[in-house]
């Protein structure tokens, strides 16, 4: 397999000046590079720049992957949005760390798993993960929980599975698009997913309310209204948007996990369970399936015998005209029909006077190899 890298950043809250965009631009003379965004892909050599030092100056959001199995995301936020105590909770080795940078929280997930083959396509997954920064910023952490999951997906952690889970946030089995993309992206295991998923609550509805939203914006003091929006003036927009979404879901109830918070030893052991008991009902179902076709077929061939016995000589003679063409196609609907004659004749208990006819086709048409071999195969 050929080696592949791809590389992109997304710039959200506010493009890049003219100034970033020259110094982005002094890292490669091959990248896709605008205002917001910069995507490099590499089937030789390698990146001259640091991604996360990109991160820390210019951009929101990183998506990396590399055809021997890499995958990378990092998201970046303001730390009046998302505190870094608490995108601790969820570190995990390397598969899920966290950083400040002046202004900002930078998370880095990540999923390393060996590819045996290469079908994925990059183009489009960045766009489809980014909602979950915005996400993040309101409050909604089930996307650093799918990361910390994921992290005890990939590897043994023997040492390490008697640490318990971080905070368990509402919605695991209702993720949202984004969340559902970061998922896949970082291959988090369906089965390891479920069994978190026993342990969180449903969402309440209150938290995408709009008629809520809109009392608590009307609620607001006109003085800080009036900071608002000079903030939104000063170019500062999509931050406003983040606080004040991060604020309200803060102040609307949410429900929140009352049971004990597990070991990763549990969730592994109870994704196994899950995932053996999914296997045998998977291999029931497809027995039964198996049973079903095979009695449709049996059915099906019956009805065949049924009305082929009404006229046996009319088949036997559709053979010989088959077989004259000297065409393999009709060879072939020849050993069919030849098949179920048989079918018939031991239906009937008379096998040797089926035997006694096809061997005198064999004998009479010796030379003809290709039909020879196709009567050997289907046993005729």
């Amino acid at each position: 397999m050929s080696e592949y890298q791809y590389y992109e950043f997304l710039a959200v809250d506010r493009p890049l000046d003219e100034h970033a965009l020259a110094e982005v631009r002094s890292l490669s003379t091959r990248a896709r590079i605008t205002a917001t965004s910069f995507v490099n892909e590499y089937h030789w050599g390698d990146f001259r720049g640091n991604p996360s030092t990109m991160m820390e100056r210019y951009y929101d959001a990183h998506l990396y992957l590399a055809s021997w199995g890499t995958r990378h995301v990092m998201l970046r936020l303001p730390r009046s949005v998302l505190d870094l105590d608490v995108a601790e909770q969820y570190c995990v080795g390397d598969h899920v760390t966290a950083w400040t940078a002046g202004k900002h929280v930078i998370l880095r997930l990540a999923s390393e798993e060996e590819e045996d083959s290469w079908d994925y396509e990059p183009q489009g997954s960045l766009a489809a993960i980014v909602g979950a920064r915005g996400e993040l910023a309101a409050g909604d952490y089930r996307a650093l929980y799918l990361a910390w999951l994921a992290g005890y997906s990939m590897v043994e952690h023997d040492e390490d599975e008697d640490e318990l889970e971080p905070p368990v946030p509402a919605g695991l089995r209702t993720l949202t698009a984004s969340q559902r993309a970061l998922a896949d992206f970082l291959r988090l295991d369906d089965d390891l997913l479920a069994t978190a998923a026993e342990a969180s609550p449903s969402l309440g509805k209150a938290t995408d309310d709009s008629k809520r939203l809109a009392a608590w914006v009307a609620a607001l003091s006109t003085v800080e209204k009036d900071q608002l929006l000079v903030r939104v003036a000063q170019d500062h927009a999509a931050t406003v948007r983040l606080e004040m979404l991060r604020r309200f879901r803060d102040e609307t109830p949410r429900p929140v996990a009352d049971q004990p918070r597990r070991a990763v030893a549990d969730l592994l052991d109870g994704a196994a369970r899950r995932r053996a008991d999914r296997q045998r009902r998977e291999a029931v179902r497809r027995a039964d399936e198996q049973a079903r076709d095979e009695a449709s077929r049996a059915l099906a061939r019956e009805r065949r015998l049924d009305e082929l016995a009404s006229d046996e000589e009319a088949a036997w003679t559709r053979v010989a005209e088959l077989i004259a063409t000297r065409r393999p196609g009709q060879y072939d609907e020849a050993v069919r029909l030849l098949a179920d004659l048989q079918g018939l004749a031991e239906r009937d208990d008379r096998s040797p006077e089926f035997d006694r006819r096809c061997g005198a086709i064999r004998r009479e048409h010796v030379r003809k190899t290709t039909l020879v071999g196709k009567l050997d195969r289907a046993n005729l």
